[in-house]
């Protein structure tokens, strides 16, 4: 199932069914505990995005030519959007239960990634994996498997949504005609 979209091409995931009650209770509980170390968390989901897949660095100006994961973790471009991530996580995770408020989230991000930083969707897949990744090894004890089954049905969700946003602006126009 694991391919790359040809440029520009928005990738359907099935919508997985809402998020049950105890599903909900799943993240919120874990993300409290990850998110106690917030900006640490954030910085170690990054690194790993960038290490592993380094084609995602070409976004940002001041370390898209570094490739040491310990200068990776010094930029301070990196920890301002670590930061930034993990605010907007919290936010979702926070209103698991609005979906007004979670699908207003998701049109901001997707709309700036899309149109401003002209990011390729699948970068949102890529993350879900890793964050998935760095928080099942940051946090054993938290992010037991029920858990971690959760979160994947959480960030096939927002994947969605994104790529939802993305169509909307008009993403395979766009790319099409810049490409």
């Amino acid at each position: 199932m694991e391919r790359m979209q040809g440029e520009g091409e928005v990738d359907h995931l099935e919508r997985p069914s809402p998020l049950t009650d105890k599903e909900r209770v799943m993240i919120q509980d874990s993300w409290a505990k990850v998110y106690q170390n917030c900006d640490d968390a954030g910085v170690a989901i990054l690194v790993r995005l960038f290490v592993n897949f380094p084609s995602s660095k070409q976004y940002f100006s001041q370390f898209k030519h570094t490739e040491d994961p310990e200068e990776l973790e010094k930029s301070s471009q990196l920890r301002k959007h670590a930061h930034r991530v993990m605010n907007a996580i919290n936010t979702l995770v926070e209103s698991l239960d609005n979906s007004e408020k979670v699908a207003s989230v998701l049109k901001l991000v997707g709309k700036a990634h899309a149109l401003r930083h002209k990011v390729e969707p699948v970068y949102f897949k890529i993350l879900s994996g890793v964050i998935l990744e760095v928080l099942g090894e940051e946090f054993p004890e938290v992010v037991t498997p029920e858990v971690a089954a959760a979160w994947t049905k959480l960030l096939a969700t927002v994947y969605c949504g994104i790529t939802a946003v993305y169509e909307e602006v008009g993403w395979t126009k766009l790319s099409a005609s810049t490409g």
